[in-house]
This record gives structure tokens, C-alpha cells and sequence, in this order.
């Protein structure tokens, strides 16, 4: 729109008469300075963002130290598709079986799981089979303990974190409610991590009670390895090798940490499909109330000398 203004009022002048657009080419000089002004700030704001993250990797060994986990094409990543949650069903038995040994996730319910990976009957069956949950106070101020219901949030493998770290060697296993917004790569590097246990090469020597995993940052993790073939049996019979029992897991967590996902996906797709229809009408309507002003040319003409 700039450029047919600015041409318009630059173009030749009839003799004998003069056109009111010529005052407006003294705005293209302020217009190519804002211009450039924008594209100076944000090329410098991208630069910064990107020297932040890559310090941000390096203070955190994502660069240095160990590999960068490879990308893989989840599923759930397609702004299309939504959590694949036969996936999420064979995650929570991994974590259910293996993963809460060591990790809690105090801020998920077992709740949440209902219609999506489980029927409200399951989950209670679930909830049930935890122990160590707390009674209110009684009349008497005695505290008993109860099995799970539905409204209590996952169990804690440990009372407090120094029990945790006593029983880990001194490490403390994060908690997995959000774990994969808390790390860069996401889901990617917790698959890698998971896959990523080997041996040491030569002339690396572990610590005590420490394992290596090129995926992890300093290559050495007091996590064991946690999966082995066939160490959950899933409920639809799918094969439970590491790389599977992984991609699960994984999808699991990834639903956790982003509950509202596909909601946002699905909310983005109807406003998309309601900008795409409604800018056929808008487009023609622009086009009848600015054409008026867009055509017309104001033009008078100069007094000639002599003329009253």
C-alpha cells in the first residue's frame, strides 16, 4: 500500500496543474527509517535470544559433554493430530510398574486419567492399590492411613528429600510432572536418555554406583538403567521392548506435562477454518469501501498569471 502511495505521488505532473499527493512523498523518508528502525530491533533481539540459548545449553551440558539427542516425529506433534492414548495407557503402566519406584508426580490426580487412558472403574481399581495415603483427624486427633481414592494425586516413592537422596546415593530424582517442559528437547531427550545407556569407552572411568549414558550431561548418571526387554506386560499385548516401553513413557509424560493440548490444537483449527471463510466476505468489503479512496485523483488548476 506504501509503494502505491509513495508512486502515486511521484508521478509526472500534468502542465498547468498540480496534484495535492506530492506532499505526502515527504513521508517516505520517516516510513524507510521506521522501517529499518523494526528490522534492526528484531534482527538484534533474535541474536540475543539465540546467544541465551546456546549459553543455557552450555551451562547445562546440552553442548558440551555429551550428544545432542536426535529428533524423532511424534505423533502428537502434528498440530492435526491429537495424543495417541492407547500410547498414554501403556505409559502410565510403565511408570506404574517401574518409574514410581524412584519418581513421584505429586501434581498429577488419579482423576485425570479417567476417559483418557482409563474408565472411572479402572482408575479406582488403580487408586486402590496405593497404600500410605492419610486419614483427616478423628475426634480424638488420631491420623490413620487409607488406600487411594480418585482425588489423591500419585504417590511419592520417598516421605522427603533426604530420604530420596539417602536412598539414591546422594542423588535426588526429580519429580516427572512436568519433566518434559523442564528439559530442552523435551520428549527427545528423555527417549535418548532412556536408550542411551552403554558401556564406557576406554580410558573412561565411572564413579561409584554411576552409569554411563551418552545423552546425559558428563556422560556419568546414578540412575540404573531402567527398562529391560519385557519387563511390563502391556494390557493390548503390544511387544514391551525398551524402545517401545520408551516411546510410551515418553508420550505419557508428554501428556502430563501438556494436559491441554489438544484442546488448543482442536481451538486452533476452528479459528483457523472461521479466518479462512470470513475473509472472502472481508476482502470484498475492503475492496468496495476503499476503492473510492484508493481511485480518486484531487486534482485543481494552477492560476495562470494575469488571471483574477
Amino acid at each position: 500500500m506504501w509503494t502505491r502511495f509513495i508512486n502515486a505521488a511521484r508521478r509526472t505532473r500534468v502542465p498547468g496543474r498540480r496534484t495535492i499527493f506530492t506532499e505526502a512523498a515527504k513521508v517516505a523518508p520517516k516510513t524507510r527509517k521506521l522501517f529499518v528502525g523494526v528490522a534492526a530491533f528484531t534482527t538484534a533481539a533474535a541474536l540475543c535470544v539465540s546467544y541465551l540459548q546456546n549459553t543455557s545449553e552450555a551451562a547445562f551440558g546440552y553442548v558440551e559433554e555429551c550428544l545432542d539427542p536426535p529428533h524423532f516425529n511424534w505423533y502428537h506433534k502434528v498440530w492435526w493430530h491429537s495424543y495417541d492414548h492407547a500410547a498414554i495407557r501403556r505409559g502410565f503402566q510403565v511408570y506404574n510398574q517401574i518409574g514410581k519406584a524412584c519418581h513421584g508426580m505429586k501434581f498429577i490426580y488419579f482423576r485425570q486419567l479417567v476417559n483418557v487412558a482409563y474408565t472411572e472403574d479402572e482408575m479406582k481399581a488403580i487408586a486402590a492399590e496405593q497404600e500410605g495415603y492419610k486419614t483427616k483427624p478423628n475426634e480424638e486427633g488420631e491420623i490413620e492411613e487409607r488406600t487411594g481414592l480418585l482425588t489423591d494425586h500419585l504417590p511419592e516413592p520417598f516421605p522427603n528429600e533426604n530420604a530420596a537422596r539417602a536412598a539414591n546415593n546422594g542423588a535426588l530424582p526429580p519429580d516427572l510432572s512436568v519433566i518434559v517442559r523442564a528439559r530442552h528437547h523435551g520428549e527427545d531427550y528423555l527417549f535418548a536418555l532412556l536408550t542411551g545407556y552403554r558401556d564406557p569407552p576406554h580410558g573412561v572411568e565411572l564413579g561409584a554406583n554411576m552409569y554411563y549414558n551418552i545423552y546425559f550431561p558428563g556422560g556419568q548418571i546414578s540412575m540404573p538403567p531402567p527398562l529391560a526387554e519385557g519387563a511390563v506386560e502391556y494390557d493390548d499385548g503390544t511387544e514391551a521392548s525398551i524402545s517401545q516401553m520408551a516411546k510410551d513413557v515418553c508420550t505419557y509424560l508428554s501428556w502430563t506435562s501438556e494436559m491441554e493440548r489438544d484442546e488448543r490444537h482442536l481451538m486452533g483449527i476452528k479459528t483457523l477454518a472461521c479466518i479462512t471463510l470470513l475473509s472472502v466476505p472481508f476482502y470484498y468489503w475492503k475492496k468496495h469501501k476503499w476503492s473510492v479512496l484508493k481511485k480518486r485523483s484531487v486534482d485543481f488548476l494552477r492560476r495562470k498569471k494575469g488571471d483574477e
